[in-house]
């Protein structure tokens, strides 16, 4: 349980846009790198593999494979450093966090796409 007071003040810090997202997805994570007094946007594509946190402290961890050894980087959501977040694939699990996947390697690092139902419209 949080203190409504600094549940609050943490208000303005949020993203007004909210990243839709979710574990085993593939996303393009957009990053503002400041070189000097240049600014230019850093692409890092990858696998979520964890989400946790909540409000302003909210971060989430992407895996890829560079070179045949395995980078995670993790990014605060509401950093205002990210410039966005683009959805590739979605991928299906049936497990909130997938640390099994650092020690796997080649094909078996691989999730198997998400096909959603469609609901019913009424």
């Amino acid at each position: 349980m949080r203190n409504k007071l600094i549940v609050v003040a943490e208000q303005s810090s949020l993203r007004a846009d909210p990243i839709e997202f979710e574990i085993g997805d593939t996303l393009d994570v957009h990053q503002r790198i400041l070189e000097g007094d240049k600014e230019r946007i850093q692409i890092f594509n990858g696998v979520v593999i964890a989400r946790s946190g909540t409000g302003v402290a909210e971060n989430f961890t992407v895996r890829r494979i560079v070179a045949g050894e395995g980078v995670e980087r993790t990014f605060p959501i509401h950093s205002p450093k990210l410039a966005k977040v683009v959805v590739k694939r979605h991928g299906k699990v049936r497990r909130a966090k997938l640390f099994f996947l650092r020690g796997r390697t080649g094909k078996a690092t691989r999730l198997t796409e998400r096909s959603d139902k469609v609901t019913k419209s009424e």
